[in-house]
């Protein structure tokens, strides 16, 4: 029990630590081509909530569940709505 916990610990921790690296990379790298703030935010804000969703999708075809895929994808649209 106790590992699971610092395994969802650990997790958590990283997956704020790791997302906040992509932004800042990605920020740079846009930046650098000379895209404005606006674009930055509505590009890589998009990317950045939507790329959990799009891996989830990505596994469930493979695994030949369509049905997960579009529940996730509806799932996921509602919740951000």
């Amino acid at each position: 029990m106790l590992l699971a916990f610092l395994a969802i610990v650990a997790g958590l921790v990283l997956l704020v630590w790791s997302s906040d690296k992509f932004v800042d990379g990605a920020v740079g790298l846009a930046e650098g081509l000379g895209m404005s703030k606006a674009m930055i935010g509505l590009t890589i804000v998009a990317l950045g909530t939507s790329a959990p969703e799009i891996v989830v999708s990505i596994m469930a075809a493979l695994a030949e569940s369509p049905e997960l895929a579009l529940g996730n994808a509806v799932g996921s649209n509602i919740a951000n709505i």
